[in-house]
């Protein structure tokens, strides 16, 4: 057995910290058993990139070496966003490739997502990759496989600009936070047309201004102050890696994730009249309103940006998206999540009509939430503790089952699930007022505090 420690593989990922759990033998295992993989499915070919961490470097060298040691051709993208790693599987004709990122995690973390026919590995495949990698169950071949270096960017943003056209030049701020946007976002951007302000867009793996997960409400307050003082149309964050978007209204109004969907739906669903639409559970319920009065079907499923990718896919859904900022267009686009690709669709659709992004998300109904809540619950538990949730919850409300329970209440819902992730039990509360969303938000407390769980107060 080689003694590659088994909680780095995560549901969508390999996940660790980089000096002690990603180190060099342990990347060069999991790189020989992904090769592997490879190679007993036809494949001989991989492109390899990753973010501007400070451990990337030296984990991308391990991966290449263990590829190749299986003999499997790499190409070497050196620092790319993910969207311009999976772009290369299309660049290149390659149905393998290996993204060296710690996106939004903290900065002593790091990860590898592994790429799969045009997609990426999760779930039973990662334990697969385990498996392999902890019994050494490796094809390795009598010559290393060939290594070529390439330059995508110049593709990537030429491609971008040719898919989406803005009718008009459009003000924005950008904020990469120092992570791997920095090093495209502006470049695309103005080649896009728009007149660019951009905040912390020197690439530094130790994020000095502020963490690169636009998620978090604090790291968004720089841009939303900024998109006023210069009196701009838009402004976006980005995460470390640019896959996930962070939108800011001309006002300096956040723009949630599901916002964001209602606003690209009302583009999306006549092109696509009846089409089935992919509602996160985390989704608020204008959400689901704004999809039946477009005419579409609207369809709750689980949280997770690789099982939304693979569900949109078996269905042949033309967009989705996830509540934390991942867009994915298969209308006009690949499929995959691609945040400098979102925030230009989102200026298009700005550009072409008569109303700023603030009345656009303004026209929406905004609905009182609070934050999601992470309750601390051991993996060995956490799903047994959401089978008695979900049980209990159902003798006395209807409720969405499809990950976690989304608690239906009169006017409003609550949410509690299992995080894939982390040892945790995420929760998030909706009501259509303060008082009804406070009411569900103190029910959903009180069952957590029932199942003998950690005490917690909510953000609103």
């Amino acid at each position: 057995m080689i003694p590659v420690p088994s909680r780095i593989f995560r549901e969508y990922d390999i996940r660790g910290e980089a000096e002690s759990e990603l180190t060099d033998e342990n990347v060069r295992a999991v790189a020989r058993a992904y090769g592997t993989y490879l190679k007993r499915a036809g494949i001989l070919k991989a492109t390899v990139g990753g973010d501007v961490r400070l451990s990337t470097e030296r984990i991308r060298a391990a991966a290449i070496e263990g590829l190749r040691s299986c003999g499997v051709d790499v190409v070497d993208l050196g620092t790319v966003t993910t969207p311009m790693l999976y772009w290369s599987f299309f660049r290149f004709g390659v149905d393998g490739g290996v993204m060296i990122t710690g996106s939004h995690n903290p900065k002593d973390m790091n990860g590898l997502k592994l790429g799969f026919k045009k997609a990426t590995l999760f779930g039973e495949e990662i334990q697969k990759i385990r498996r392999m990698a902890q019994t050494g169950d490796f094809d390795l071949a009598a010559a290393p496989g060939a290594l070529e270096k390439a330059d995508i960017a110049d593709g990537y943003v030429a491609m971008l600009t040719e898919k989406v056209r803005l009718p008009r030049p459009m003000k924005i701020v950008i904020d990469p936070a120092n992570g791997t946007a920095a090093l495209f976002a502006g470049r695309f951007f103005k080649a896009l047309g728009c007149d660019v302000t951009a905040l912390y867009d020197t690439p530094d793996g130790t994020f000095p201004n502020h963490h690169p997960d636009p998620q978090k409400k604090e790291n968004m307050r720089d841009l939303a102050r900024t998109v006023v003082e210069v009196g701009a149309e838009a402004g976006f964050g980005f995460d470390g890696d640019a896959d996930r978007i962070g939108v800011v209204d001309n006002e300096g109004g956040i723009v949630g994730g599901d916002i964001l969907m209602a606003l690209f739906w009302r583009e999306i669903l006549p092109k696509h009249p009846g089409a089935t639409a992919i509602i996160e559970v985390k989704c608020s319920k204008a959400l689901e309103e704004e999809v039946r009065r477009l005419g579409g079907k609207p369809y709750y499923y689980k949280a997770g940006h690789s099982l939304i990718k693979a569900e949109m896919k078996r269905i042949g859904a033309p967009f989705a998206g996830e509540y934390s900022g991942h867009m994915f267009f298969a209308d006009e686009y690949y499929g995959y999540d691609d945040s400098f690709y979102a925030a230009a669709r989102l200026l298009r659709l700005v550009a072409a009509g008569r109303e700023t992004l603030a009345q656009m998300r303004a026209s929406i109904p905004a609905y009182c939430h609070t934050e999601e809540m992470r309750i601390d619950c051991p993996d060995e538990r956490k799903f047994e503790e959401m089978k008695q949730i979900t049980a209990q919850a159902l003798k006395d409300h209807d409720a969405i089952t499809v990950d976690g329970v989304r608690i239906l209440y009169d006017g409003g819902w609550g949410l509690i699930r299992a995080s894939n992730t982390q040892p945790v039990l995420a929760v998030r509360c909706e009501g259509t007022t303060p008082e009804k969303r406070d009411q569900i938000a103190a029910d959903i407390r009180a069952r957590i505090l029932r199942a003998g769980l950690p005490d917690f107060q909510w953000k609103m």
